[in-house]
C-alpha cells in the first residue's frame, strides 16, 4: 500500500525533479564550488574568464552531484536508521536505485565531457578523481570502518581547488596544493563538530566517528589541533607564496582568530552541544568568506586601492 502511494505520488513531475535534487544533497555543493572560484580568481591574478568560470563550476557541480547520489546508494541502509537522514529519497521510495546509479554515472559523463571539451582533459581528470576517491576510499573504505574517516576523506574535499587552478593553468604549482591542504586541514574541525552534535545517531548505526569511539574529549583536542594547523596554513599564500596580498591575510586574521577562539571554547566544554553547532556553522562560513576573501584580494581594483593606499601612508610617514 506504501509503494503504490509513493509511486502515485512521484507521478508529479515536480515531485520527481525535487527527489532528484534531494540526492544530490545541494546544501554541500555550493562550498565546493566556492573553492574552485576561489583557486581560479587566485589563479587568473583576478582577470577569470566568466566563460571558463561558468563551464567550470557546471562541471563541478554535476560532478559533486553525481558523488553525492552514489553516497545516497551506498549508504541507503543506515540512512534509514538516522533521524537527520531518514527522510532522503532512497530510503522514503521516492527514487529506486537502478534509476539513481544511472543519474549518477550521467551527471559524472556529462561533468568528464564538459569540462574536457570546453576546459581542459587535466581539470577534467582531476574531478573524475575526485569522485573516486569520495566514493571509493571515503564512503566505501573508510566510513564505515575507521575514526580516520573524515582525516582522510578531506582530500576529496579539497580536490575542487586543484580542478579550479587547472581550469585556468592547465597546471598544478604549490599554490594550488597548499589550496587543497587547507581544505584538508579544515574538514576534520567541521565534520567532528557535526559529529558531536549527532554522536547518538553515528553510534546507532555503527559509524566510527571520533566522538563515537573516542569519546568528546579526544575529538575536542583533535578539533583543536587540526584548528591550530589549519589556521596559520591560510597564511602561506601570502607569505611565502606571494599569490594573495594584503586585503587576504586581514581577511584570514580575521576568521582565524574567530575559528581558534570557538574551537578553544569547545575544548573547555567537550558536552556542550551548542558550543559544537556555533563551530560546525561558523566552519561553513569560514570557508565561504575565506575562499570570498580571496577572490575580492585578486582583482585589479583592490590591488590599485591597496597600492594608493600604501602611497598615502607614505605620504604622511615623509
Amino acid at each position: 500500500m506504501i509503494e503504490n502511494t509513493v509511486t502515485r505520488q512521484n507521478q508529479n513531475f515536480l515531485q520527481v525533479i525535487h527527489s532528484y535534487y534531494q540526492l544530490t544533497k545541494p546544501r554541500i555543493i555550493p562550498l565546493l564550488l566556492m573553492t574552485t572560484a576561489g583557486s581560479m580568481w587566485i589563479a587568473s591574478e583576478g582577470k577569470i574568464n566568466p566563460v571558463l568560470l561558468l563551464v567550470t563550476l557546471c562541471g563541478g557541480t554535476f560532478a559533486a552531484a553525481s558523488a553525492q547520489t552514489i553516497n545516497c546508494i551506498y549508504d541507503r541502509d543506515i540512512d534509514d536508521k538516522m533521524e537527520r537522514t531518514r527522510h532522503r529519497p532512497l530510503v522514503a521510495g521516492r527514487v529506486q536505485p537502478s534509476h539513481a546509479l544511472i543519474f549518477a554515472i550521467a551527471l559524472a559523463c556529462l561533468s568528464f565531457t564538459l569540462l574536457a571539451l570546453f576546459v581542459n582533459l587535466l581539470s577534467a581528470l582531476l574531478t573524475m578523481s575526485g569522485i573516486v576517491f569520495y566514493v571509493g576510499i571515503y564512503t566505501h573504505l573508510l566510513k564505515r570502518h575507521h575514526p580516520a574517516n573524515i582525516v582522510i576523506g578531506g582530500a576529496a574535499g579539497g580536490i575542487p581547488a586543484l580542478v579550479g587552478w587547472a581550469a585556468v593553468t592547465n597546471t598544478l604549482s604549490w599554490a594550488p596544493w597548499l589550496l587543497f591542504t587547507i581544505v584538508f586541514l579544515w574538514t576534520p574541525p567541521h565534520f567532528w563538530a557535526l559529529a558531536l552534535m549527532i554522536r547518538d545517531d553515528y553510534a546507532k548505526v555503527g559509524i566510527p566517528m571520533l566522538p563515537v569511539v573516542a569519546g568528546n574529549v579526544a575529538a575536542t583536542r583533535q578539533i583543536w589541533v587540526y584548528s591550530l594547523l589549519l589556521v596559520p596554513s591560510t597564511f602561506l599564500l601570502f607569505y611565502p607564496l606571494d599569490v594573495t596580498g594584503a586585503v587576504y591575510a586581514c581577511i584570514a586574521f580575521v576568521l582565524g582568530a574567530i575559528f581558534i577562539k570557538k574551537a578553544w571554547t569547545l575544548l573547555h566544554n567537550p558536552d556542550d552541544q551548542k558550543l559544537a553547532r556555533s563551530l560546525f556553522l561558523y566552519s561553513i562560513f569560514y570557508m565561504m568568506l575565506l575562499c570570498a576573501g580571496m577572490v575580492i584580494d585578486s582583482l585589479p581594483l583592490t590591488h590599485q586601492l591597496t597600492h594608493q593606499l600604501m602611497e598615502a601612508i607614505l605620504d604622511l610617514r615623509f
